[in-house]
Formats: structure tokens, sequence, C-alpha cells
């Protein structure tokens, strides 16, 4: 009886010594990779300090010095980064200390500036990636990128370069596990942008199919009987707040979107896709205006929940032509009255979000403000050029002061920046500088601007009669 309790006795012994020489394995294992995870990221380079453009002291304005400096940061985020098939790309990253990859939406904005100062070459490799990585339903990624958010931020927190050995790869969800409207929208603008300043048609005849499927899966995300995209909450570049259901900026983007798909089919398509886009373009203009506009307040709210009024959807229907120009005046006039450029231009909106709309890890990180009194460079930049369009070019002016000063102080252009005028900064969270988006923006508004001036010095002035 005692050797057979000896048995079962020895045979747990034995499991038990398997048991934990596999977990002492695991876990030898797991410390080996925690110390060579540590290694590396700290045989990383240092972040290298901002240089400030060697030319800058040949300027004397403070706009001609910003314009410098936008410009040389724009260009830094400019990379060759290795696709998984071993070919590279010359691609626009969206930051160089926290944002080392390149976003559809970011890439889309910047463009204009990259095209201004002639990096057409970046921009077209940009595009052919995510043309590369378009889903079958017509997707485009939110972004690519090689490494996870965690390692991002770690990289940062310890002034570290981001890796790039790692070939970029798609990602179709954002953070919060939504999928991006806006982005679709902007990359087919992007693109059409592209042809429209290079000439190289032969780019957009050879993706032309890949638009028209963009365009399709936008049109599945609409709602009936409007016609309006419908999106879900933290899903567009407002990615902190749960705006959700038919939103102004979204729509204004699809809208935009329809009208150079209907331009480009006259040389690209064929006439019943010219018509099919001008029918629905027109539609969903008149849809904004009939679910958005609200004379009352003289400005085009968010959405059903939010009557606010926010600058993104607002200074985009104004530069892109969507509005009248009593609508354009007035929503303009409404932003100067809510001090929304001061002292930085422009604050994402005139009215913060209920708290409850924010997402938690912004109120935890100390930035509950990122999307509400927080003010962005690049819609600074659309507000220089929405005045600039409506000839307020005094105003035009002052806009563009106010953001050169906040460069030239800084020496770069930063991501956000906070009610005091100071780029935003938490115990968690230091604004990404510098961002790419927001630098081609500002290079794309100088532009813009002094075009405007110029046409309004060659515009002959009326004579009186008698």
């Amino acid at each position: 009886m005692a050797q057979r309790q000896k048995v079962p006795q020895r045979l747990g012994w034995v499991i038990s010594g398997v048991f934990w020489t596999v977990a002492g394995g695991l876990a030898s294992l797991a410390s080996w990779r925690f110390l060579q995870y540590w290694y590396r990221l700290f045989r990383q380079p240092r972040l290298a300090p901002r240089e400030i453009p060697a030319q800058i002291d040949h300027h004397t304005t403070i706009e001609e010095k910003a314009l410098q400096i936008a410009a040389a940061n724009l260009r830094a985020g400019i990379e060759r980064r290795r696709l998984p098939d071993g070919q590279q790309k010359l691609v626009l990253c969206a930051g160089t200390r926290n944002f080392r990859e390149p976003w559809a939406r970011d890439f889309a904005f910047a463009s204009f500036g990259l095209l201004e100062l002639e990096e057409t070459r970046a921009v077209k490799e940009t595009l052919e990636v995510f043309l590369l990585y378009q889903r079958p339903s017509g997707q485009f990624p939110v972004k690519v990128h090689s490494t996870s958010v965690l390692d991002r931020y770690l990289h940062s927190l310890f002034g570290r370069e981001q890796p790039t050995r790692a070939p970029i790869r798609p990602k179709y969800v954002t953070a919060h596990n939504t999928i991006s409207l806006d982005g679709n929208g902007l990359l087919v603008i992007a693109a059409l942008n592209y042809a429209a300043r290079t000439g190289d048609h032969a780019f957009i005849q050879g993706h032309w199919p890949a638009l028209q499927k963009a365009m399709a899966w936008l049109e599945s995300h609409t709602h009936r009987p409007d016609g309006l995209l419908f999106q879900g909450p933290f899903a567009d570049w407002a990615d902190s707040i749960a705006r959700q259901g038919r939103v102004l900026y979204t729509n204004v983007i699809f809208w935009k979107a329809l009208l150079e798909m209907a331009q480009a089919a006259s040389r690209y398509g064929s006439p019943e896709e010219q018509r099919h886009f001008e029918q629905r373009a027109e539609q969903v203009k008149q849809a904004i205006n009939d679910h958005f506009w609200r004379a009352d307040l003289g400005y085009f709210v968010t959405n059903q929940v939010f009557d606010n009024l926010s600058s993104s959807g607002n200074l985009l229907a104004i530069a892109w032509g969507l509005t009248t120009p009593e609508q354009a005046h007035s929503i303009l006039d409404r932003m100067v009255e809510f001090g929304m450029a001061n002292p930085v231009p422009t604050q994402t909106v005139h009215r913060a979000y209920p708290r409850q709309f924010i997402a938690l890890e912004n109120r935890l990180g100390g930035i509950a403000n990122y999307h509400t009194s927080a003010a962005w460079l690049w819609l600074g930049a659309w507000h220089v050029i929405a005045l600039a369009r409506m000839e307020r070019l005094t105003e035009a002016e002052l806009l563009l002061y106010r953001i050169s000063r906040v460069i030239v102080r800084d020496g770069a252009v930063h991501e956000v920046y906070a009610p005091t005028g100071q780029y935003l900064s938490s115990f968690w969270y230091t604004s990404e500088a510098p961002l790419t988006w927001s630098a081609g923006m500002v290079v794309y508004a100088n532009y813009v601007y002094r075009r405007h001036v110029a046409e309004a010095q060659e515009r002959p002035t009326a004579k009186k009669e008698g």
C-alpha cells in the first residue's frame, strides 16, 4: 500500500518540477527580452535638437522667418522608408518625436505646402504607399507605421529617436478602434490636387479606379435620405471627442472630394461619372446647408448634439467655396466676436464640449482641452486662407503675423497651443514639434495670402466719373 502511494507522489514531484522549470524558463526568456528591449531603446540616438535654418537671418520680417522655419520643419518629415516587399518610398511622416510615421489626414493637408515647395516626389510616393494599401472595399489606411503606440511613447519619453528599421505596414482603425472617414476623402483631394499642380495626369489615369473605389467606400457610410456621411465617435481629426453621426467637418471634406471628382471625371472618367459626381456634390452641399446652417447663430453648427462653432468645418467651407459670401462673412465675424484667433490662431471650437464627451485618456493626461480651447496652426492657416478669399486681407495679415510670432519664438511649428499662447504640455504629454501637418499648412497659407495680395494690387482701381 505504501509503495502504491509513492508512485503518484513521485509523479506529482515530477510534474511540479517540470512546471517550475518551464515557468522559470519563460520568466528568464521574458526578462531577457525585456532587457534586450531597453538595451535597444537606449542604443537609439538621442533626439537631435531642432535646427533653425541658417538663412533665417537674411530675412527681415517675422513672417519670412516663420516661413523659412515652417518649410524646414516640413522637409524634415520627409524620409525614405521600407515596405514589406523590400521596395523603398519617400514618404512624409507626421512628426519626428511622437509621430514618425505617415498619417493619411496629416499628409493630405501637408501636401498643399509640399507642392508649394515643389517637393513633388514626396507627395507622389506617399500617395503611392496609401494607394498600395487600399483595401478592395476602397478604404485607405488611417496610417502606415512600424512601431506600437507604447514603443513610440517610451522612445519619446526618454528622448530617443524612433526606430525605422522595420517595414511600414497599414493600420485601418483608430486608437479608439473606430474607422476614420475624413482620411479617405482627403487623400482623394490630395491626389487630384497633385495632378492639377504638377500636370502628372498619367498618375491619376492609372489610379482613377482606386479613387472611384475610395468614393464608393465613403458612399457606403452615408445616411439616407440626406446622403450625408454618418460617423462613429472619436473618428475624425478631433479624435478625443465623442462627436458622432453627421459631423460638419467630415461632410465638408466629402463634398469637396465629390466636387474634385466631378471636375476630374471630364479628363479621366466618363460623362456619366461626371454627371454623377456633380449631382452628388450638389446634393451634399444642399444637405450641409439644410442640416448644419443656423441663421440665428450665424455659422454652421458641429452636429445635432453640439451647436458650437467648430473652426475646421466652417473655415474649410469658406476656403473651398461651399458658403455664400453672406455666410462666409457671418462666420468670420462670429469668430472675431468669440476671439477664436487670440492669442494663437485658431481655437478648435468657440465653446468647449461637455466633459463627458472628452476621451478619458485626455482627461487623465491633463490635456482635456486638446480639441476644445487649444489652438492649432493648421486651423490658423485655413483661417488666413478664408479671410484672404473673402478679401479681408488686413485681418489675414494680422493672423499670419500671430502665427509667425509663435513659430519664431519657439523655433518650430508645434502641434497644439494652450490658451496662454504657449505650446501645450503636461506631465504625460508634450506637443509634437515639428508637426508637418501644421507646417505644411502654414507654408500653403503664406503662398495663398501672397497671391491674393498680388491680385488685389493688380486689380484696376475704379475711377470716379466727372
